[in-house]
């Protein structure tokens, strides 16, 4: 603690505890960099052939989901009062919470072999067709996650458009294409280049739907390809420069995210579609009704056939099964502590930041500390656990550790959704009651207990519920370290959908759906309170 009580050690341990430990992890892949990365003869033909698919893959998908998004987020915002609507809203946000393991084989489920759209298709005497794996299935995962998002994303440019706009074009008789054109265009203009940016960014760096629907190496990613090296080849140089280039055009791509992205300034009336003069016709109620039902049809199908398929499926031998509980029981300790852990790293870097914005006026300072906190936009968690494999693996067994650097890895990755719940609450006590906190002598834990706990109770238990159920159905840093006596549940899954045991896969997938969901309203009703149930 310095002057006029400004707290600045608890935002140095949280950041020395995340850059210091992506420090270490790329220093130490770096230092097993073989000597001839600075000349370019590394990096082969597999490299730039991953290197080529990987900007590709994201390339497609990012248009394809931003593309579709567009049109659904006109929909629902031209058709504020319909109902349904909030439930539909409520839809979208569940692929970006579930399991991505879980959602793959729900996809699987519905447009693999012996899927319901092949049965569609059969039946209509076309003969099945194998779209699921390679770069269609690539696509369709992650239009599927992606889609949802950027509507949610897009929707806040049609919600930034005062009300005054809409009476305006009602006043001057404008036509939908028109009204699209001229008040729509350039409030989407703003946003569409940084949502854009985003998928692009998570398409990029997607690691399960890759390793579960590429197919071979030939459909590999720069996430896969580190994995690949390592667990499967051993190959430690070629995953080091793999791994740097990753590095490098993340960090590219995120510099672009933090200039393009940007949130709409709000108008000035409450009222958004008043006055809005395309509403009525019977052309654009028809076409937007069928852009949200297949877009709900899109995202609804394969959680259905999560649970028609677990349903389905041999319950009583998967359940009876003491390694899949083993395996849960590994899951929640890994979800539960990798939520911890970024909860505590956000909020002590929320006590400094808060203190440098409202007690040293230093709101820019403030705002890069808490950027820095959000690695993930730079170091991928393949990246992250790639360094802590190549750094630990001279000294000790790495796999043996498996579930801690799990907890650290996913820890560490998931402060920033802790940073984007509890933050604002956060600053808006301190913005109303620094003062009088000030003046009664209320500091350090006394003040988190006493004052600001009150505030924050709920979306820190929405920022917790998010961040463990995020690293209970994660993949990624699991499969790095993973083996048979640290297998977790979505590792389990993964394994079972590799080896073709589908009936398996399905209770399994439907069970990690339910832990997650079990444990995501376990911590909201007994962290947030009654209000939060």
């Amino acid at each position: 603690m310095t002057g006029r009580g400004v707290h600045l050690w608890p935002g140095g341990i949280a950041l020395a505890a995340t850059l210091g430990l992506a420090a270490v992890s790329l220093a130490a892949l770096l230092s097993a960099a073989p000597g001839d990365l600075a000349t370019g003869d590394i990096v082969d033909n597999y490299v730039l052939g991953v290197l080529r698919f990987t900007v590709l893959q994201a390339a497609l998908s990012t248009l394809l989901a931003v593309g579709c998004a567009v049109p659904v987020a006109r929909a629902l915002a031209r058709r504020g009062g319909w109902p349904g609507r909030k439930l539909l809203l409520a839809l979208f946000g569940l692929p970006l919470v579930m399991p991505v393991i879980v959602a793959v084989f729900g996809l699987a489920a519905i447009y693999g072999q012996n899927g319901a759209f092949n049965d569609l298709i059969a039946w209509l005497g076309v003969p099945r067709q194998q779209v699921l794996y390679g770069l269609a299935g690539i696509l369709i995962a992650h239009v599927f996650f992606n889609l949802p998002l950027a509507a949610r994303l897009l929707l806040l440019a049609w919600q930034a458009i005062p009300g005054e706009s809409w009476r305006l074009a009602g006043q001057l008789g404008m036509s939908s294409w028109q009204i699209f054109r001229l008040i729509e265009g350039p409030r989407l203009r703003e946003v569409l280049p940084g949502v854009a940016v985003l998928v692009f960014l998570l398409c990029f760096t997607s690691f399960a739907v890759v390793l579960t629907l590429g197919g071979g190496p030939r459909h590999a990613t720069l996430e896969v390809a580190i994995y690949q090296s390592l667990r499967l080849d051993f190959d430690i140089p070629r995953a080091v420069v793999l791994a740097v280039l990753q590095i490098v055009l993340c960090a590219f791509l995120a510099g672009a995210l933090l200039t393009l992205g940007r949130t709409p300034e709000g108008g000035a009336t409450l009222d958004r579609m008043t006055g809005r003069p395309d509403l009525a016709g019977w052309g654009g109620r028809v076409l937007d009704a069928a852009v949200l039902f297949v877009a709900a049809g899109f995202v609804l199908a394969p959680l259905a056939a999560i649970v028609w398929s677990g349903l389905g499926g041999p319950l009583g031998d998967v359940l009876s099964s003491a390694p899949l509980w083993r395996a849960t029981l590994r899951s929640v300790v890994v979800g539960l502590g990798g939520g911890l852990l970024a909860m505590a790293l956000g909020t002590a870097l929320l006590v400094t930041t808060r203190d440098l914005k409202y007690r040293r006026w230093r709101p820019r300072l403030a705002e890069r500390l808490e950027l820095m906190g959000s690695l993930n936009l730079v170091v991928s968690p393949t990246v992250l656990g790639a360094g802590l494999f190549v750094l630990l693996l001279p000294m000790t067994d790495v796999l043996g550790l498996a579930l801690p650097l799990v907890v650290i890895v996913n820890g560490i990755v998931f402060v920033p959704y802790v940073l984007r719940t509890v933050g604002p609450g956060f600053y808006r006590v301190a913005e109303n009651h620094d003062r009088l906190c000030a003046s009664l002598g209320i500091k350090g834990f006394a003040r988190l207990r006493l004052v600001e706990w009150l505030a924050v109770r709920r979306p820190a238990a929405l920022g917790l519920a998010i961040a463990s159920t995020l690293s209970l159905g994660d993949l990624t840093a699991i499969a790095l370290f993973g083996s048979q006596d640290s297998e977790t549940l979505p590792l389990m899954l993964y394994r079972a959908m590799a080896a073709y045991r589908m009936d398996e896969a399905a209770v399994i997938a439907l069970l990690l759906a339910l832990v997650c969901l079990i444990l995501f309203l376990l911590i909201e009703r007994f962290l947030g309170g009654r209000a939060a149930a």
